[in-house]
């Protein structure tokens, strides 16, 4: 009773209610090897002390990304956060902040989504953004969803350089929401022809650019085969920083983007929080999940903000809803807008490119190693190096030599043997000249 205040005569009771024969059953759709069949492997009690000492040694065997030289990227980026950003988020107004549900009170709040939904919209060249969703992967089955409601067809092709967190994800969406899902094949070389999984059932396609192994293409073509057919072009950018660089998915005639906010003004914080970005053709607005804040003027002509949209059903009726989700990551989107105002357009347009350029160089240095390749004949700061070994062992010997280097593909496509030996790496503003030959040193020894 110290700490559950339900008896088992409650919990039954409850079971009973909801029609469930045990608790174990409410977690049947878990998949078996994602859930615990006894208790860790921790003692069962110990003073703060104790414990302290016992988990402050478990995370010294860990490698933080600060601390060695990392080279690590596939979705989240190690980016310098300047020390301002932090220092304004945590003023009481904003860090206390909720997403307002009496908006007309919370100007200052509105304001800030407002201008992070004005340089997502400049960023990704579409028309409109809302306020930000919870993360790129959830951002990336939603879009599919609005597909599926603005052309009234339930089948979304997903590339094979779509991100698999991306793709599990979405599937997920689909096994519960109802529409299918066409899996393209993994393709290091990230050429697919797309257009040819494209029919009359189609309701999008879902590209990712810089894709999962590191190439940017030119979809427009794309967009063009999806429009003739009746589908839409979603494309998913999961390194923001590269918006700065590259031409926007709105040039290329997308017609909604998903994608992760995390490299603007988010540190990495062990996996989260971070921030869905959803931006959109202007004509599909009511039809976007989560929230939208606008300028008008009040009845005295001064300039004011308010929640444009966001469907009542959202937060009563959720059967009837275009999304479930009826909040923002409001505190990670006002780090990334204040991180964007620091650096302005030509500060951006500056970072990206030493971004690109520290790729370059570490791709120069690693194609150097004999008996390693670069895969891609494209990049911004990320690509794939095919190694003559298993990637995810020389990946643990890197580890060993202080250095975190990548991300074996294996890990996120597990069982697929053509693709055990290739490596994604990342390199940022954060890596020096130093970092990136001793990347080259360690790795040219790990692979002997």
């Amino acid at each position: 009773m110290r700490y559950l205040p339900l008896t088992a005569t409650d919990r039954q009771a409850m079971l009973a209610a909801i029609g469930v024969p045990s608790i174990d059953a409410l977690f049947a759709d878990v998949p078996k090897a994602a859930r615990l069949d006894d208790l860790v492997d921790l003692p069962r009690a110990q003073g703060e002390l104790e414990v302290e000492r016992a988990l402050g040694a478990m995370a010294a065997k860990n490698l933080v990304a600060g601390a060695v030289p990392s080279f690590i990227g596939a979705g989240v980026y190690r980016h310098h956060v300047p020390a301002s950003v932090d220092h304004l988020i945590q003023r009481g107004e904003f860090l206390t902040s909720y997403t307002p549900y009496q908006p007309e009170v919370a100007q200052g709040t509105l304001q800030m989504l407002f201008e992070f939904q004005t340089q997502i919209a400049l960023l990704t060249g579409m028309e409109v953004a809302n306020a930000s969703m919870y993360d790129g992967a959830t951002s990336c089955a939603e879009a599919v969803m609005m597909a599926n409601r603005l052309t009234r067809r339930k089948k979304a092709v997903l590339a094979g350089n779509l991100h698999p967190h991306y793709r599990d994800t979405t599937r997920t969406y689909a096994r519960f929401v109802g529409f299918e899902t066409v899996l393209a094949d993994p393709d290091p070389s990230e050429r697919q022809d797309l257009a040819a999984l494209v029919d009359r059932e189609t309701s999008c396609v879902v590209v990712q650019n810089p894709g999962f192994f590191g190439a940017v293409r030119d979809h427009t073509p794309l967009a063009a085969a999806c429009h003739a057919a009746g589908a839409l072009l979603v494309v998913v950018v999961t390194e923001a920083m590269s918006l700065a660089s590259i031409e926007p998915p709105g040039a290329m005639g997308a017609d909604i983007v998903a994608g992760e906010g995390q490299s603007f003004g988010n540190a990495l914080n062990f996996g989260g929080p971070h921030l869905g970005l959803f931006a959109s053709r202007e004509k599909y607005v009511r039809q976007m999940p989560g929230r939208l804040a606008g300028e008008t003027v009040d009845v005295d002509g001064k300039r004011g903000w308010v929640l444009t949209l966001s469907t009542r059903e959202q937060h009563i009726r959720r059967e009837k809803a275009t999304s479930n989700i009826c909040t923002n990551s409001e505190l990670c989107a006002l780090a990334a807008s204040i991180h964007l105002a620091l650096l302005g357009e030509a500060g951006l347009q500056r970072l990206g490119a030493l971004n690109h350029a520290k790729a370059v160089q570490l791709a120069d240095r690693l194609a150097a190693v004999p008996g390693i390749s670069v895969v891609n004949d494209t990049f911004f700061n990320e690509f794939t190096v095919k190694l003559p070994r298993p990637a995810a062992s020389v990946v643990e010997d890197l580890a060993r030599r202080k250095i975190l280097g990548g991300v074996p593909v294996s890990r996120l496509y597990p069982g697929r043997a053509e693709l055990a030996n290739l490596l994604v790496v990342a390199a940022t503003e954060t890596n020096t000249e130093d970092e990136i030959a001793a990347f080259g040193a360690a790795l040219q020894e790990a692979i002997r």
